[in-house]
């Protein structure tokens, strides 16, 4: 992972954030759910979901709206 931007999901571990990956079939897929680790977030049905930084199209950070 590139050092920027491991820091930065460092710093969003246990945070809700979305991901966009670039697909191996084509196109994008999102994954949602809580980071547990640089590589890793589990999503809301509980599952772990391993993902490689190269494979990254963009994210960001949800934010709940209050």
């Amino acid at each position: 992972m590139a050092h920027g931007l491991e820091d930065r999901f460092a710093a969003l571990i246990g945070k809700r954030v979305t991901i966009r990956l670039h697909d191996p079939e084509g196109g994008f897929r999102d994954i949602v759910g809580f980071l547990e680790s640089p590589v890793t977030l589990r999503n809301r049905h509980n599952e772990l979901i391993n993902f490689s930084d190269e494979k990254i199209a963009l994210w960001k950070e949800v934010v709940e709206k209050k």
